[in-house]
C-alpha cells in the first residue's frame, strides 16, 4: 500500500529554513560611453601673472575685451568710484629734458660774476706777458749770440815759500789773470772777484779783486797777489812739499768764483756765475816761475 507524501500546511510543522540577505543594489561604477563629437581640450593652469612694476593702473583701452581684469586690491585701498580710465599724471619738466621728440630747450640766462672775468682777464695777460717776453728773449739771443767770459793765467811767480817749525807754511805767490770778452756785440761786467788758492786741497790763501768791466772783443790783466802766513799743514802734507821743493817743482791749485753781468741792448741785461779751476806747476822759489798750467771755466 503506497502511502503519498502530502505537503505539510500546518505552518508550526514546517522545518526551519536560514534566513536570506536581501541582495544590495548594485553601483556602476563604469566611465559613462563618451558622445560623438569633438573632445573639449583639457584644462591648462594659468601661469602666475608677474609682479607688478607700478603702483599705479595703467590705462584700459577701449573696445579691448582681452584685458584682463585688474587683480582684487587689499581691503585697506580704495577703488575708483569713476568707470572712466585713468589718466597717468604728467610727468615733471626734467622728465622732457632728455626727450628727443620735443624741441630745443632755450638756454636760461645767468649772470657772470664780475670777479670771475677779472681772474680770466689777469690770467690772460699774464699768458701774454710771458709769451711776448719769451719771444723777445728768443730773438735777442738769436741776433747777439752771447757767449760766456773766459779766465787764463798768464803768468805765476813764487815769491816765497817755506815751512816754520816744520808744519807752518809761509808763502808769496803772484798770479797774473786774464779775463777775455769773446763777445762782439755784448759786454761784460764783473762785479764779484775772488780767488782762493789751495795745496794739497788745502785752502791756504784767499784775494779779492775790485769790481771791472771788459768790453766787447777785449781782454783785461787783473794781478792777485796771494799770501799765507802760519798756515799749519798736516805731516804729511809737510813731509810733500819738503820733497817737492827739493825736486824744484811746487804744485799749487787755483779756483776763482765770479759774478758776471752782460749788458745786450738798452735795458736788457742778465747776471751769471762763473766758476774757474786751474792746476799749475811753479819753480822753487825764490824765482819759482809758472811751469805748466791747465785752467777750466765753467758757468
Amino acid at each position: 500500500m503506497s502511502m503519498h507524501h502530502l505537503p505539510e500546511t500546518n505552518p508550526h510543522f514546517l522545518p526551519s529554513q536560514p534566513p536570506t540577505r536581501p541582495h544590495a543594489p548594485r553601483i556602476d561604477f563604469s566611465p559613462p560611453p563618451r558622445r560623438q563629437g569633438r573632445t573639449p581640450p583639457p584644462l591648462q593652469s594659468r601661469p602666475n601673472p608677474p609682479p607688478r612694476r607700478q603702483s599705479r593702473p595703467l590705462p584700459q583701452r577701449h573696445g579691448d575685451s582681452n584685458t584682463p581684469p585688474p587683480p582684487d586690491l587689499p581691503r585697506h585701498h580704495k577703488e575708483p568710484t569713476s568707470h572712466l580710465p585713468v589718466q597717468p599724471h604728467p610727468l615733471p619738466p626734467y622728465h622732457h629734458a632728455n626727450d628727443h621728440g620735443h624741441g630745443p630747450r632755450l638756454p636760461t640766462n645767468r649772470k657772470t660774476n664780475p670777479l670771475g672775468w677779472l681772474i680770466a682777464a689777469f690770467c690772460a695777460l699774464f699768458w701774454i706777458i710771458i709769451i711776448v717776453g719769451g719771444l723777445i728773449i728768443l730773438i735777442v739771443y738769436l741776433v747777439f749770440r752771447p757767449r760766456n767770459p773766459k779766465f787764463d793765467i798768464s803768468s805765476v811767480t813764487l815769491n816765497t815759500a817755506y815751512l816754520d817749525m816744520g808744519y807752518l807754511l809761509n808763502e808769496d805767490l803772484t798770479v797774473l789773470a786774464n779775463f777775455t770778452n769773446p763777445n762782439s756785440k755784448v759786454n761784460v761786467d764783473f762785479s764779484y772777484v775772488v780767488f782762493d788758492l789751495f795745496y794739497n786741497e788745502k785752502f791756504i790763501a784767499t784775494r779779492y779783486i775790485e769790481p771791472f768791466s771788459v768790453m766787447r772783443g777785449e781782454y783785461k790783466f787783473a794781478d792777485v797777489h796771494l799770501v799765507s802766513s802760519q798756515v799749519r799743514l798736516s805731516l804729511a802734507d809737510s813731509l810733500y812739499m819738503q820733497k817737492q821743493m827739493e825736486n824744484g817743482t811746487v804744485n799749487y791749485e787755483i779756483r776763482g768764483l765770479f759774478r758776471a753781468k752782460s749788458k745786450l741792448v738798452g735795458f736788457l741785461r742778465y747776471s751769471y756765475w762763473l766758476y774757474a779751476h786751474c792746476k799749475i806747476v811753479v819753480g822753487a822759489p825764490p824765482t819759482g816761475v809758472l811751469i805748466s798750467k791747465r785752467c777750466e771755466t765753467k758757468r
